[in-house]
């Protein structure tokens, strides 16, 4: 009896707080179908939905402290059927094999890669010899070599050209990053490159109401441009319409190691920096007019202003993830000052993430999804208990001042372990430079670009983008300063998969439980650091198709060769949390290096492997040629062959031995996977 009568008390003390627990459930479900081995049959799905209803339904029939606690297993399994139904509702053909040859498609998207180059997305997609059921509905292909000669890539443009397409590629090592999965989502189904020109092979068509708004993106684009030339615009176009192609990596690099690179993506910050201007702006205007001010819900017409200003912003950024998550939250923040409520509460994020999860349940895995929530509920609680503490930020003067040193301390504190987790870094300097550069974007930056909106059919724009480049070039200028500094940033090795998982509850117990037992999450958080700083990395990574090998030296990862396979080495590197380069690493190679007693042997191109004739017991055998008649002896041979049926591997040394894990093995059977019928060991 004592027992049920704790667990009562404990339940009714949740009461009023339990709406923030409705996203953590449905996250848990959603993390454990993109956990799962294998994918679930229709028959699984079907018996979960029925079983969550069920449960649903006996909740009404239950006590009431037990009811939210099955309400919450029903959340669960809801969360999980919406991932698995989201993963069949974006189901679209993924080419199967290499191919060279004509690509012919309508340019829907254009960036830049990682290395800089100019990259294409296409719909309406036409290969050779591939019939149309199974011809991918985009592909993105990447423009190498001399371009001069290409036509320029406009919005609905049909271009063609010849070049080599692959399937998404798997993780670079067993439970990194899944591309494949991510290509999914995205609605890719082959990537790849060209080194010849690109040609145009019709006008471009008027398509739908996204390639309209895609043009529009693209001559706001070089309108900006035009006015902000080099870094400058490049900036300004990545904040008005998402696009990041005029930016130079030198400069992207700046950002990223000053911990300001969130500031080129339009978020949260953007969003609600715009939908705060045009609010403040449309209020005060209202209220300079005696009449309405005391006769019209000025409060509640601002914001429906603000909410309008807010979607053309997505519009014209081109509604990536991040921006509709953004947009989500901006929406639910002034829908609850129409209606009267507080803005800014934890039952609004909560709303906030429900939505966002419902729609898009692939966003939790991202980084985007998990720093923006982490930096929003983490300011939300604090501010929320000054407020209800009664705390002030000091005298009125200072208030600000306080207030977005508070800000940038407590965002930075809570989305610094996500970002360390996903990009291996640690920005030593980061809140000098936020402190440097987030208030410039609320002060100049974000008003002078809904000024130069309103300027624009004037031809009086350029007067607000001179303005808008005197704040961007500051923050360019911190971000330059900032990351030359010695020590300004430093390395982390990747976590393990239960490290993130385990902050993140933590860190939600902490804040949404109510009464003692919340400071349990804080142990939770303690089991996470200890587990991230246990983490094992791979004694040997081998490429999925033998490109290059990685043998971790008590001096750090060494690797197979300075030049190749550089995506594949940059980011083993990263995982160890080695700064070094690809030719610094590969300095310590030396052909008769040992693993467990074992020599590793690297044949890269045939003329290596032809030299090979013999292996004996005690050797790994790594090969970028696919072996046709094995050397004689007894060595263990990875060869593309093997390796794509296992896809990248890593070994491990144990007490009885060499363990060895493979990506097939941590992704699984997946509907974005394309593993052959069998795994080779």
């Amino acid at each position: 009896m004592g027992l049920r009568l704790g667990l009562a008390q404990m339940m009714q003390q949740q009461r009023g707080h339990l709406v923030g627990w409705v996203p953590v459930c449905l996250a848990v479900g959603i993390g454990s179908y993109f956990a799962l081995g294998a994918e679930p049959s229709n028959m699984q799905l079907l018996g979960t939905a029925t079983v969550a209803f069920c449960v649903g339904l006996a909740s009404r029939f239950m006590p009431e402290a037990a009811s939210p606690l099955i309400v919450a297993v029903a959340l669960v399994l809801v969360g999980f059927n919406v991932a698995a139904w989201r993963a069949h509702s974006v189901a679209a053909p993924v080419l199967g094999w290499r191919y060279y040859g004509p690509i012919d498609g309508r340019v829907v998207a254009i960036d830049r890669s990682q290395s800089d180059a100019l990259r294409l997305t296409l719909d309406r997609v036409v290969l050779a010899r591939v019939a149309p059921e199974h011809t991918p509905n985009k592909v993105r292909i990447s423009l190498h070599g001399d371009q001069s000669h290409s036509i320029a890539a406009a919005p609905g443009l049909r271009v063609m050209t010849t070049g080599h397409l692959s399937p998404p590629s798997g993780p670079v090592e067993p439970g990194g990053f899944d591309f494949q999965r991510y290509a999914w989502f995205a609605g890719l189904g082959a990537v790849g490159y060209t080194r010849n020109p690109v040609l145009g092979a019709a006008p471009a068509s008027a398509g739908h109401a996204g390639l309209a708004i895609f043009r529009l993106r693209m001559a706001a684009s070089a309108r900006i441009q035009s006015v902000l030339p080099g870094d400058v615009g490049g900036f300004a176009t990545a904040i008005t319409t998402g696009d990041r192609s005029a930016m130079s990596q030198a400069g992207l690099s700046n950002l990223r190691a000053s911990n300001l690179a969130h500031l080129l993506a339009i978020s949260g910050l953007h969003m609600g920096l715009l939908s705060a201007v045009v609010f403040g702006a449309l209020r005060t205007a209202l209220c300079l007019v005696p009449w309405v001010a005391l006769h019209w819900p000025t409060r509640s017409i601002a914001a429906i202003g603000a909410m309008g200003a807010a979607g053309v912003y997505l519009a014209l950024s081109g509604g990536n993830v991040a921006t509709e998550r953004a947009f989500i939250m901006v929406l639910v923040a002034l829908g609850a000052l129409v209606i009267g409520r507080r803005a800014l509460t934890l039952r609004a994020v909560a709303i906030a993430a429900i939505i966002v999860l419902t729609l898009r349940p692939e966003a939790l895995t991202g980084p985007g999804f998990q720093m923006s929530f982490a930096a929003t509920t983490a300011l939300v609680a604090v501010f929320g208990w000054l407020r209800n503490a009664g705390r002030t930020l000091g005298p009125g003067w200072l208030a600000p001042v306080t207030a977005t040193f508070l800000s940038s301390a407590v965002a930075g504190v809570f989305t610094a372990p996500v970002g360390a987790a996903h990009f291996n870094t640690i920005a030593h300097y980061g809140l000098v430079a936020n402190l440097l550069s987030v208030p410039l974007m609320g002060l100049m930056v974000m008003p002078a670009a809904v000024a130069a909106l309103g300027l624009a059919p004037l031809g009086l724009d350029h007067l607000a983008f001179w303005v808008m480049g005197m704040g961007l070039r500051w923050i360019l200028g911190v971000a330059e300063f900032i990351a030359q500094i010695d020590g300004s940033q430093s390395r982390v090795k990747a976590p393990g998969p239960w490290v993130l998982p385990l902050l993140a509850m933590g860190f939600l117990w902490l804040l949404l439980w109510q009464g003692k037992l919340r400071y349990a999450g804080l142990g939770m958080v303690v089991a996470g650091f200890f587990l991230w700083q246990e983490t094992e990395r791979p004694a040997l990574l081998i490429a999925d198709n033998g490109s290059i090998v990685g043998l971790m030296s008590p001096e750090g990862r060494v690797l197979s060769k300075p030049k190749g396979a550089g995506f594949i080495a940059l980011n083993w590197l990263e995982n160890d949390g080695d700064s070094s380069d690809q030719a610094q690493a590969a300095a310590g190679w030396s052909d008769r290096d040992l693993l467990a007693g074992k020599e590793i042997v690297h044949l890269s191109g045939k003329r290596a492997l032809a030299r090979f004739t013999a292996c004996h017991e005690g050797q790994i055998v790594v090969t970028s040629t696919v072996v046709e008649t094995p050397p004689t002896g007894d060595c263990d041979l990875f060869d593309p062959r093997r390796l794509g049926t296992t896809g990248a591997v890593a070994l491990f040394v144990a007490n009885d031995g060499i363990g060895m894990r493979t990506a097939r093995q941590m992704t699984g059977t997946r509907r974005w996977t394309n593993w052959p019928d069998a795994e080779v060991q």
